[in-house]
């Protein structure tokens, strides 16, 4: 990129605190949403497509971001769902014989706004320290009255239904339709490679919009049911909620992740709550509490269950625990075919280490279809 004076840019955090950055590509631009912090120092591609951002201004802690451009093979979704991006370094060139286009191209594309030349050290220190919270990123860096009225009405993440911003409209199939298994997918927000790992275990996957029915979903035959991850509040998810006690109390097969698995506590009656400012990265430590070994793994959420609820219930079970901060990161039901985790098994990006999990919905079903 020809060198020219970068555009100055701004951090306006709801609470009043000010960082400044510059428009990468030196555009004008203007984006809203509740700011968070990824710490993979690779993916980021993956993390931009995640449906569980939408709504988001994400803060990449890696300091250098774009240096191997992007691939459209590597999309999570139909596209990028972060509502804007805040980073260290920004490559305007990439250097991997893979990538098909550079970042600020994708962006671009995208109609995502980007600001750079941030100390994201700083601010991702702040996050930490006194929690997520909705933010603006602007040119309009003299502006900022006008700046803080924008921000005053941006919704907050606690209450937020946002499913339905990213789900799929009508039903579609993803695998071989002539594999083994059949299973049903509630899309709240699905990522391509959780319908990828499916797919390679011999499963043949409808997807359905967030608000489809039991009686939807029954309809097709399915031989395992799975809800999956998603952005926003599990909370005023009605429909979602309804259809997965109507599953529960039918005792099929249900594997649920990330906002799937809230969906699941609250069935059960468990409360979720909103994080101080969530979990987000490629190397959160887990242990698994059945086998008692740990798990290296990818997590993105800002909600949580309750754990106290869940250990106190009589047909619950706490199968995983987050070990940074003891938090459940997955469950199962006692006397019923479902379980959950909190976390991501198809990664994207991240470690596999939780595959296995994919193999254990597989062998939940055979157990009913043999």
């Amino acid at each position: 990129m020809k060198y020219q004076a970068k555009r100055k840019a701004i951090i306006l955090l709801e609470d009043g605190t000010i960082f400044y950055g510059k428009a990468v590509g030196n555009k004008e631009g203007k984006a809203t949403g509740e700011v968070c912090f990824n710490t993979g120092m690779t993916g980021y591609q993956e993390i931009f497509t995640d449906p569980s951002y939408y709504g988001q201004l994400m803060v990449t802690t890696n300091a250098h971001i774009g240096n191997y451009g992007t691939n459209k093979d590597e999309n999570e979704s139909d596209g990028a769902k972060i509502a804007g991006l805040i980073c260290k370094n920004f490559s305007y060139t990439q250097s991997r014989p893979a990538a098909d286009q550079t970042l600020e191209k994708f962006l671009e594309e995208n109609n995502i706004f980007a600001i750079s030349d941030v100390d994201t050290r700083a601010l991702v220190t702040y996050i930490r320290e006194n929690g997520a919270m909705n933010a603006i990123i602007s040119t309009d860096v003299d502006d900022i009255d006008g700046l803080k009225k924008e921000l005053e009405k941006v919704p907050d993440m606690n209450g937020l239904e946002l499913a339905s911003k990213v789900s799929t409209k009508e039903p579609y199939f993803y695998g071989n339709e002539d594999a083994t298994y059949k299973i049903a997918a509630l899309d709240v927000g699905i990522k391509t490679n959780i319908l990828r790992n499916l797919a390679e275990r011999d499963a043949y996957i409808k997807v359905f919009p967030y608000n489809a029915t039991y009686e939807d979903m029954k309809s097709w035959n399915p031989d395992g049911y799975f809800l999956s991850n998603g952005p926003g509040d599990p909370q005023p998810l009605d429909s979602a909620i309804n259809v997965t006690k109507t599953i529960i109390e039918n005792d099929h097969p249900l594997f649920g992740i990330c906002l799937g698995h809230q969906i699941i506590a609250i069935a059960n009656g468990i409360d979720t709550y909103k994080m101080h400012h969530g979990h987000r990265g490629i190397n959160h430590p887990v242990k698994n509490m059945i086998t008692g070994k740990g798990e290296i793994t990818s997590q993105n959420h800002g909600f949580s269950v309750d754990k106290s609820q869940t250990e106190a219930h009589p047909d619950v079970e706490v199968t995983h625990i987050c070990l940074n901060d003891g938090t459940v990161g997955g469950l199962a039901m006692k006397n019923k075919n479902t379980f959950s985790v909190q976390y991501h098994p198809e990664a994207s990006p991240g470690p596999h280490d939780a595959s296995y999990l994919f193999y254990e919905f597989i062998d939940r079903i055979k157990s009913v279809k043999a």
